[in-house]
This record gives C-alpha cells, sequence and structure tokens, in this order.
C-alpha cells in the first residue's frame, strides 16, 4: 500500500484567500504523486482545481476545522499533513493538530507560531537585530489614544488574526481612532486591536523564499508599486525590483536568510518589508506559502510549490536541482483584478483592506512594456493620446505636478478640479478647469459619461473618501475608463504609456523567456 500525505486547502474562495493556494496544493498533489505517495486533499470549494475529481488520489469535500480534520485524519492515518499551502486557514490548526499527536510535515508547529504571535515575533526581531515599525496590543479602548499617542500618528489599526486584512484602517487623528473602535466590536482579550506606526511614503517588499533546513534560496524579491498602506493583495508589484539598489537588496536577502534560519523553515516562507529613509523595517514573516507563489513560479520557470512539498518529505534542494536565486532578465508585473464592476455603488480605492478577486501577469524586457502589458491585461487600456483628469489629496500634489507635467510633455490635454489645477498652473502646465459635482454643469462625472476623458487619477482625501470622489471613481469604472488611485501607481502608468508611445508591445509565449533564463542570454 502507498504512504499517504493529506493537504490541506485553503476552504471557500473569498477575498483574501482565494486561488494562488489552490494552485500551490494542486502542485502539492501532482509532486507526491511523482515520488510515490498517495495525495489526499481536504477542501470545500467546488470552483477549484483541488477540488476536481482528476487531481488527487482522494478528496474530502469538508469543513476545514478541527473536529472534521481529525475525523479524516483517523480514517486514512497519513504519513503527515501538509498546512502551509493552503494560506491562512490550514496554518491555524497547525498547533491543535500537533497537540492531538498529528505529524505536521515541514516548518514545525513552534517556528509558525514565533512568527503569528506579537510577542514571540518581537523577541524574534531583537534576537536577530532586525527592526520593525513601533507597535503594541490594546485590549481595552481607553488604551489605543494612549498607544497611538506614543507611537505617533499616522498609524495602522487592525483587528488580530484577520485574514485579507479585513477591517485595517490607517488613523490620522484622535477622531478617526475613536470612530474606528466604535466599529471593533470586538476588543477583548480574546481579540485585541493591533496598533503599528504607519510608515507613509514606504516603498513595501515582499520576499519569498525556500528552504530545506540546510540550503537557503531566496525565491524572488518583488518590489511593491504602490507605496505601503496598499494590502500586499491589491498591489502592483513586479520582479526584480526596478528601483532598489543592490545593497539594499543584499541586506534584504541576508535578514531573509537569517529568519529562515533561525524559524527552521523547510518548506515556503514569505517576509514583507519596508523601505523608508535608508532604512529596512520588517513588517510580516508568513511560514506559509504566499498568494505570489505562482507568480515568481511563472516567472522563473521554477514550481516552487511542488519543490517546497518534496522538501517536507526529506528531499534536498540540492537532490532538486535549485540552489540559486534566479533573477530574471526581463522585468514581470503582477497587476491585481477587482470586482468593482461586479458590486455597483461600491467605492473605488485601495487600501489595506484587501479587495482584488485575482491578477494578472504582464512579462518584457522594458519595465514600462511590461507595467503596461499587465494594466491591458487587468482591463485597463493606457491610452497613448488624449484627454487625463487628475484629482489628488494635499499631500500628493508635489508628485503629482510630475505626473501631469510628464503627461502633457507626452502630448495629453490635463484637465483638473481648481485646488490641484491651481497647483499646476504654477509649473507652466496648462490645464481645464472642471468644476466639482456639486458647483455646476457640466462637471466632471458628465465628461467621463460622455467619453471626453480618457485616463483618471484620483487619490482619496482621508480615511473615508469624499461623496464627490467616490461618484467620480465609479463613473470611471461603468465607462471604462483606466482609473488609478495612487500616487505612486500613477507614476508607473506614466512610465508604461511613455514606453507605449515610443514602441508597441510585442507578445511572445512564457516558455521562450524562461529558454533566456535557461541560456543565460540577454534579451
Amino acid at each position: 500500500m502507498k504512504k499517504r500525505v493529506v493537504i490541506l486547502g485553503g476552504g471557500p474562495n473569498r477575498i483574501g484567500q482565494g486561488i494562488e493556494f489552490d494552485y500551490c496544493c494542486c502542485h502539492a498533489a501532482y509532486a507526491l504523486q511523482e515520488i510515490g505517495y498517495e495525495a489526499i486533499i481536504v477542501n470545500s470549494n467546488p470552483e477549484t482545481v483541488s477540488t476536481d475529481y482528476d487531481t488527487s488520489d482522494r478528496l474530502y469535500f469538508e469543513p476545514l476545522t478541527e473536529e472534521d480534520v481529525l475525523n479524516i485524519l483517523e480514517k486514512e492515518q497519513p504519513e503527515g499533513v501538509i498546512v502551509q499551502l493552503g494560506g491562512q486557514t490550514p496554518l491555524n490548526l497547525a498547533i491543535p493538530l500537533e497537540k492531538k499527536g498529528i505529524k505536521i510535515l515541514g516548518t514545525s508547529s513552534d517556528s509558525i507560531d514565533r512568527a503569528e504571535d506579537r510577542e514571540r515575533f518581537k523577541q524574534l526581531l531583537e534576537k536577530l537585530g532586525l527592526k520593525q515599525p513601533l507597535n503594541s496590543t490594546v485590549f481595552k479602548f481607553d488604551e489605543a489614544k494612549k498607544v497611538a499617542h506614543k507611537i505617533d500618528y499616522p498609524v495602522l489599526v487592525r483587528p488580530s488574526y484577520v485574514l485579507g486584512g479585513r477591517g485595517m484602517e490607517i488613523i490620522y487623528n484622535d477622531q478617526e481612532l475613536e470612530e474606528y473602535l466604535h466599529k471593533a466590536t470586538l476588543v477583548s482579550s480574546d481579540h485585541p486591536i493591533l496598533i503599528d506606526k504607519f510608515l507613509e511614503d514606504a516603498i513595501e517588499i515582499d520576499v519569498d523564499m525556500i528552504s530545506d533546513g540546510e540550503t537557503f534560496v531566496v525565491a524572488g524579491i518583488l518590489e511593491h508599486i504602490e507605496e505601503a498602506g496598499i494590502h500586499s493583495g491589491d498591489s502592483a508589484m513586479v520582479l526584480p525590483p526596478h528601483s532598489l539598489s543592490q545593497l539594499i537588496l543584499n541586506e534584504i536577502r541576508t535578514a531573509t536568510i537569517a529568519l529562515a534560519k533561525e524559524l527552521n523553515v523547510k518548506g515556503l516562507m514569505n517576509i514583507q518589508y519596508a523601505y523608508k529613509d535608508e532604512e529596512i523595517y520588517l513588517i510580516e514573516v508568513n511560514p506559509r506559502a504566499s498568494r505570489t507563489v505562482p507568480f515568481i513560479s511563472k516567472a522563473i520557470g521554477v514550481p516552487l510549490a511542488k519543490l517546497a512539498t518534496k522538501i517536507m518529505l526529506g528531499y534536498k534542494l540540492k537532490d532538486l536541482d535549485f540552489t540559486k536565486e534566479v533573477v530574471p532578465p526581463y522585468y514581470c508585473v503582477k497587476e491585481s483584478v477587482f470586482p468593482f464592476t461586479r458590486f455597483l455603488g461600491s467605492d473605488v480605492f485601495l487600501s489595506p483592506e484587501m479587495r482584488s478577486t485575482g491578477e494578472v501577469m504582464g512579462v518584457d524586457k522594458d519595465y514600462g512594456k511590461a507595467f503596461a502589458k499587465a494594466q491591458i491585461a487587468a482591463g485597463q487600456n493606457l491610452p497613448k493620446k488624449g484627454n487625463v483628469f487628475i484629482s489628488v489629496k494635499n499631500n500628493d500634489k508635489n508628485k503629482a505636478r510630475i505626473v501631469a507635467q510628464d503627461l502633457y510633455d507626452l502630448g495629453f490635454k490635463i484637465y483638473a478640479t481648481s485646488g490641484t489645477a491651481a497647483s499646476f498652473r504654477d509649473t507652466g502646465i496648462l490645464v481645464v478647469d472642471v468644476p466639482k459635482i456639486h458647483e455646476k454643469r457640466p462637471h466632471i462625472v458628465d465628461l467621463i459619461k460622455s467619453g471626453d476623458i480618457d485616463l483618471l487619477i484620483n487619490t482619496p482625501s482621508g480615511s473615508v473618501p469624499q461623496k464627490d470622489q467616490s461618484s467620480i471613481r465609479t463613473a470611471a469604472v461603468l465607462q471604462g475608463v483606466p482609473l488609478v488611485t495612487t500616487i505612486s501607481g500613477a507614476e508607473a502608468v506614466v512610465c508604461g504609456i511613455e514606453a507605449l508611445i515610443k514602441e508597441d508591445y510585442d507578445v511572445k509565449p512564457i516558455q521562450e523567456y524562461h529558454q533566456i533564463i535557461k541560456n543565460n542570454l540577454n534579451i
């Protein structure tokens, strides 16, 4: 009889945990079958490949709860259980299952707890000499203001143990904090509120790495295109990073390997960093597969989830011929896909709370073209000419002036509301004033509906977007006008448009890019 391994899936697809983890579970099943094991999947989702009849040897279409999983394990008597490929849901079962005598394959449940538990994580970073943003945990309403004043606004607040950043908000003053805490009803010893210093204008970086306990390999370093504060599941990202120095990247590599060694990672691990004022801060460590594993696997041509599965069964990276980081000689851009057209009336803006329901990929030797391809794949057809409407919050006006100047130099006609228009004229840009919605007609929504706007750049003001701004963004989505809601995203869009104006993009199979890596050639 073949030995058996149980793979715990991610459960029902929902925003914050979706198809990327299903990809990892499928690859785990394929890897197990390749090395002579029976693959048994536990997952309660009819919409995924992992629950197809021919993916695994046996499928249990059951809820991912401790009781249900234990019943299945009692029947199957597997060699062990894989919890690190299905996202946060199965990872939360690691300690309860191990307490019942179940063997967790790969990274130990104690290492998982060191990364997940707030205090143990802080001790881990102190031991390794790594920095994190100032933070604290509060259990009562009256503690929160004291902590926020001590850490200093702006702060990032969130309930503990959330999925996809649900309930996360960036708070700028006492009034916003009080409003948030009134909404967050689950403040207790079991469900405290976490408060972190928010690093404004920081560059966020995602790193995936794979380890067998002896060899540690960085699988990919992804630079977020949006600034820190946007959920990593919603951010556009680029591999390899396009603006970070080799010195910074090497520091990140060193810190990543140190963490993997300390946690004795066997399998995959994801780390999120922030870079601000020449300092690297560690935001989060996930000792599991992340939602970027499929993207990096496709970018570098290495099936990371398969390799991780084999490592959990005793294979070494040397046996699997993957011992060095692969840095592709081309750019891969990940862009998120959002469901706003399906939810009429919902506001369209990016925040710490995840909203995307999928992702696409653009690949090219040129960063601007790779970004433009990703935008086109996500349904945003970047214009090469036409009219651009720009309305941004006060903090973004300096950078918005540069964006407006670049677009103006590329031949676009600039439209703006009075405040933004005035700041543009100071630099000599010709701007068409557009009245605000409550002032007179035709206002910006009228122009969008009549097809007069080809690109819209609007960054929300404050934690609660104004009604006018929400109406503008909703109109853009309904009319299919490309919409950008962060200033860093607008800078990338300019780069993409400029690349397309210089030379149209071409398309080739991803396998040709992988061959370039294998041949170690330049494009």
